[in-house]
């Protein structure tokens, strides 16, 4: 069982950056594929970002694509995201989720996920 808790977000800015972290707890989310996805107010949940169990691989949406950065610390059992240069449309709020996944694969659905954080609310004004 592994237990996800996200923190970084807040009421920014358009421009401005932010970083998400998400810490596991209960067993090391080494060998886990990790992502963050999002969901709007009124929208589907959308994955933002993904990454291989030892970071060497990343996906990012078309959306964030060059603005933001996925990275991860196993030994700090610790996913990162930085977000840069904030628009309004990506005010969601942002869960963290993991599958084990010891390969180099990335999971960017979904129903591929397992393990979720409950969220940080993440505003951006214009």
């Amino acid at each position: 069982q592994v237990r996800l808790v996200e923190s970084g977000g807040g009421l920014v800015q358009a421009g401005d950056s932010l970083r998400l972290s998400c810490v596991g707890s209960g067993q090391s989310i080494r060998t886990y594929a990790m992502a963050w996805f999002r969901q709007a107010p009124g929208k589907e949940r959308e994955v933002v970002a993904a990454v291989t169990w030892i970071g060497q691989k990343t996906y990012y949406s078309d959306s964030v694509e060059g603005r933001f950065t996925v990275s991860r610390d196993n030994a700090k059992n610790t996913l990162f995201l930085q977000m840069n240069s904030l628009k309004p449309e990506d005010t969601a709020v942002y869960y963290c989720a993991a599958i084990w996944r010891a390969d180099d694969t990335i999971p960017i659905a979904t129903n591929d996920y397992r393990y979720w954080g409950q969220g940080t609310q993440v505003t951006v004004s214009s």
